[in-house]
């Protein structure tokens, strides 16, 4: 497993780095020992001890002066002859100077001095070390730092590794098909961090994803109707070409003409490229334009905004179109100013919409409780009229009006540039 690999080297590398301070301070250790006796400090006492212990000193002044130092600095002395053999001392006398036994004995525990005197005798004193603990129990220590340290960076290595497995788990899960997985967020750190932007983005991708499984489902079955007519049209045109059928088999071709631009209309507002919105848009000769082809009225002044003109003209199209289809003569339009916005309103004479309705209607293939397949829904119209208003940092809403009909208000944003955020 990955989560397991990383955790074996992520613990792996934090033993190896103790195993190499303790090789370092240990051989820094012995080093440190096996140079004790070579420093500025011996040569000195070496100096010192030479011209107060000569073989001029009487041998009574010489044990006392001994004695003295056996006892200041808590040690064993010993003074030897040219041929090795014990000429005087004090503390633990050492009976013979054939150094190699003598020597390693004490060296553990001991700080050893061996000073040349004139006349070629030897003198060896044998100095407790006080303030250094003996090399093995020095190499012991660290040993079990490095345990110790081991130990404790086990638990912290694995509760790391542990969140990434279940981090890996989620994604794999995600991965196999099953989008409301989430992962699991604790803490902070980085991994949290990672966490969250998976979650985001699984959050973003399964509404995406819902939201294509749904718009393909309504649109399969907003296309049956059209299909379904234009089918017995075919049909009827082949046993008697009327003037009727040619015409019911142009419609039924540009409402699935129609249908099928609304969808890939809503794909690619819904992708993560929205289109250009940087086009100076001449409002009131779009509504003009439009309202020509329906019969609606237009009043307003000439309004110009920033955005995309293809998309503000299927916005005013769509509306129109609404009223036509689903309202009732006479239907007017009127462009205003509030503040920064161009106000667009568009007013029919229908049976309105109810209440708990115009919440919904922006939905894409919403169709009221009670209302037939042969009334039909709203399709995707009014939904895209909310999409492509927003893309311009506007919005659309139903205001109540006195009298039948509903009026749709949408507000755009005059001085909107650039790719809404």
């Amino acid at each position: 497993m990955v989560a397991s690999r990383l955790f074996l080297k992520i613990y792996l590398t934090v033993l190896g780095c103790l195993a190499l301070v303790v090789v370092t301070l240990s051989a820094l250790a012995f080093l440190g020992r096996l140079d004790a006796n070579r420093g500025p400090l011996e040569q000195s006492v070496s100096k010192l001890a030479a011209s107060v212990l000569s073989a001029d000193v009487p041998l009574a002044q010489r044990q006392a002066m001994l004695d003295r130092l056996a006892r200041a600095f808590d040690a064993d002395i010993a003074i030897f002859d040219a041929g090795g053999r014990f000429v005087q001392g004090a503390g633990e006398r050492i009976a013979r100077l054939d150094s190699d036994d003598a020597w390693s004995r004490k060296t553990d525990r001991f700080r050893a001095f061996r000073i040349e005197l004139p006349e070629g005798a030897t003198l060896i004193a044998y100095v407790p070390r006080r303030f250094a603990p003996p090399r093995g129990h020095l190499v012991g220590l660290f040993l079990l730092t490095a345990l110790l340290v081991g130990l404790g960076a086990y638990p912290v290595v694995r509760h790391l590794t542990r969140r990434l497995d279940h981090l890996r788990g989620s994604m794999d899960s995600w991965g196999n098909g099953d989008l409301s997985v989430r992962a699991p967020v604790h803490g902070r750190d980085e991994v949290a961090a990672v966490a969250r932007t998976f979650n985001l983005a699984a959050d973003r991708i399964e509404a995406l994803v819902t939201s294509q499984k749904s718009l393909l489902a309504n649109a399969s079955h907003e296309l049956r109707s059209p299909l379904a007519r234009l089918r017995l049209a075919v049909e009827m045109q082949e046993l008697a070409r009327t003037e009727k059928t040619r015409d019911e088999i142009i419609r039924n071709l540009a409402e699935l003409d129609d249908i099928v631009e609304e969808i890939l209309l809503k794909s690619r507002l819904g992708g993560e490229r929205p289109p250009p919105l940087d086009q100076s848009v001449d409002l009131l000769a779009l509504v003009s334009e439009e309202a020509a082809v329906t019969g609606a009225a237009v009043e307003g002044d000439a309004e110009i905004a920033i955005g995309n003109e293809k998309l503000l003209r299927r916005l005013i199209r769509n509306l129109l179109q609404n009223a036509e289809r689903h309202g009732a003569s006479p239907v007017s339009v009127t462009l205003g100013v509030e503040g920064n916005a161009a106000i667009l309103r568009v007013r029919d004479h229908g049976s309105g919409i109810a209440p708990e309705d115009r919440a919904r209607v922006f939905e894409p293939f919403y169709r009221p409780s009670g209302r037939s397949e042969a009334d039909g829904g709203w399709g995707l119209g009014l939904s895209l009229v909310w999409e492509i208003a927003r893309l311009h940092r506007g919005s659309v809403t139903i205001e109540d009006v006195d009298g039948p009909g509903v009026c749709f208000r949408v507000a755009i944003d005059k001085g909107q540039s650039g790719r809404v955020l």
